[in-house]
């Protein structure tokens, strides 16, 4: 209270965002207003507030101002500061993964169709958001199928002397060898863009006369051609909750609530077509009700996408008129949300609610389940409390090559993928050390989250250690944490039986002696479950990092080598061993490579001629 009445003093009455912390300098809370002075004014009147604000007033040290022209520009901030800082006592949308997007480029003369995530590239056009892979590799397959545009890369289109097998299986029109001249396959591009776009009553006219004219001319191939494209797109069509045909491009967000805990379905809906669903489970208090839950989603949601301009809801939103007006900046046109009440809008909102009540009710089954195992391995392992997290490690390599240790974490609600880890290993070991392995990665997880002040537990502290292996993993493990101070986390080493069969694993403890479970125990499956996840993830890992070391090239370390110089000069000589093996004029010969980067190649293949050189 003291820290709050001291930041009043400096407040203004303008509208902004305020940011509470605590003692760690850990942001608690991120709130916005029109008046930033009466809003936080409003938290010394602490017997007002609800139990979860009291307790977040009682930790706050300090606090922190960002004024802004607007309410609105406020939201967005808002909603940006919680999405970065993840504050404790906000609603926080956990969604840190990017959406797939139709690309279609448009700086060739042969424009390329496929999906891309992240950083646009500039001058493409973009179709989507698509709410998964699959979604999206359904509409790509769909549109070379239709319109035998190509996929491939500029490199490899480029490159090509005869068609791909793709032209073969008809789903691609081959413009690499001038199978189709550039006006046609432009006109094949522009029937694309009209199909993506939503104009498809136009389209499907367009090609059923077209098809009509083929016939009479009779170019029956070409008519047997364009009707299997009408075909194609058509099955993707059909009116109904699916692709509602009174929608246009819409997101439908339907938010359903069970047993303290929300699930929010979100479908994409762009050209008539429905891009896929996706359910979000929102972390927030006891005290929020569904309209603040929604509008603080929708907020954070569109943070980092455009909006579209219709947003279909089937709760109230909070401040819906403040949320239009922030989406609307954000998109830079109008943005509409609106709750349907009768017809196909309103039948496809309720569809979405439907996904959402299922998904919460498969959620909290789950959820269920999951406790009662945890509750298990507590008992099995003499644990205090039902662990809340427990990580499981370990190693991959081959002889010693490309060697990674990882870290996945499962709990309360499954496997937590956002806390995996991965360490390459960077010391100096023997190869096959596994123990040494071990020992880096543990140094490396606990050696700079050794506590400090006082006994506070940082937040993402392992109630319990699985380890993949014996006990000679046990007792190596065991002595790393010892020596770094972390002696309250308790572990566990699993070993397969001499057979290596599944479900006669060995359980390596402190205070007992080696034991095993029965077969069918359903405690067992779950140790196993996490430790072949380690062990999936270990190998995909270490896959990843020997792939990335198979293909870097000696060329790489070169300097003013970049990828240009690169491809000039593997083109050129065929490969990496070809261009150790030129000469320095044959070098100097290569489109883009001067006489001084040429003197850097060979004296890089041809260390004592460069020794000569310098002296």
């Amino acid at each position: 209270m003291e820290a709050i009445r001291e930041a009043l003093k400096t407040i203004p009455y303008s509208p902004g965002v305020y940011r509470m912390l605590g003692s760690k300098g850990e942001v608690l809370y991120v709130g916005k207003a029109l008046s930033l002075k009466k809003r936080v004014t409003s938290y010394t009147r602490i017997q007002q507030l609800p139990e979860r604000l009291r307790q977040m007033v009682t930790l706050t040290v300090s606090m922190e101002v960002v004024t802004t022209h607007t309410e609105a520009d406020a939201l967005l901030l808002e909603a940006n500061y919680i999405k970065r800082m993840k504050p404790r006592y906000n609603i926080l949308l956990r969604d840190d993964k990017s959406y797939p997007w139709l690309m279609l480029t448009e700086d060739s003369e042969y424009p390329q169709i496929t999906k891309q995530r992240g950083k646009p590239v500039k001058g493409a056009t973009y179709w989507g958001p698509f709410a998964s892979a699959w979604s999206v590799n359904q509409t790509l397959n769909l549109i070379e199928r239709s319109f035998l545009l190509r996929s491939c890369s500029d490199s490899v289109f480029s490159s090509r002397t005869r068609p791909c097998l793709l032209y073969q299986i008809r789903r691609c029109s081959a413009p690499c060898v001038e199978r189709i001249s550039p006006q046609d396959y432009a006109e094949l591009v522009e029937q694309a863009k009209q199909f993506l776009s939503g104009k498809n009553n136009e389209l499907k006219r367009e090609l059923a006369i077209e098809m009509e004219r083929a016939a009479e001319a009779m170019e029956f191939e070409r008519a047997a051609v364009i009707r299997d494209r009408i075909r194609g797109f058509a099955s993707m069509q059909d009116s109904g909750v699916v692709n509602p045909s009174s929608i246009e491009d819409a997101d439908v967000v339907a938010l359903w609530q069970q047993a303290g805990q929300t699930c929010i379905q979100v479908f994409f809906i762009r050209g008539g077509r429905n891009n896929g669903n996706r359910a979000f489970f929102p972390e927030h208090g006891q005290d929020e009700s569904a309209a603040d839950i929604l509008s603080a989603f929708l907020l954070q949601f569109y943070d980092d996408k455009p909006p579209p301009p219709s947003i279909l809801v089937n709760e109230e939103v909070g401040e819906q008129a403040l949320v239009e007006q922030a989406l609307t900046i954000r998109r830079e046109r109008k943005v509409e949300i609106s709750r349907p009440q009768r017809g196909e809008k309103r039948e496809v909102v309720e569809h979405a609610a439907t996904n959402a009540r299922e998904a919460l009710e498969r959620r909290l089954a789950e959820s269920t389940g999951q406790r009662k195992l945890l509750e298990g391995v507590a008992a099995l392992f003499g644990l205090p409390d039902t662990p809340k997290r427990i990580e499981t490690y370990d190693n991959s390599h081959i002889m010693g090559q490309s060697a990674y240790g990882v870290m996945i974490v499962g709990g309360l609600e499954g496997f937590n993928k956002r806390a995996y880890r991965k360490y390459g290993i960077k010391g100096n070991i023997a190869p096959g050390d596994d123990f040494a392995m071990m020992r880096e990665v543990m140094e490396r997880r606990f050696g700079k989250k050794a506590r400090g002040e006082g006994d506070e537990r940082p937040e993402d502290w392992p109630d319990l250690l699985l380890i993949d292996g014996g006990l000679g993993q046990y007792r190596a493990v065991r002595g790393v944490l010892d020596e770094l101070g972390v002696t309250d986390v308790p572990m566990v080493a699993i070993a397969k039986g001499p057979d290596r069969d599944a479900g006669r694993e060995w359980f390596y403890t402190a205070d007992k002696a080696p034991f095993q479970l029965p077969p069918r125990d359903p405690v067992l499956y779950y140790l196993q479950r996490l430790r072949d996840e380690a062990h999936r993830f270990a190998i995909t890992t270490h896959r990843a990092g020997r792939s990335k070391k198979l293909v870097k090239s000696e060329l790489d370390d070169i300097p003013g080598i970049g990828a240009a110089r690169k491809r000039a000069l593997l083109n050129h000589f065929g490969s990496a061993r070809g261009v150790k093996q030129a000469g320095l004029q044959e070098l100097a010969a290569v489109e883009g490579i001067n006489s001084e980067t040429a003197r850097a190649i060979y004296g890089r293949f041809h260390p004592e001629w460069a020794r000569e050189q310098e002296n």
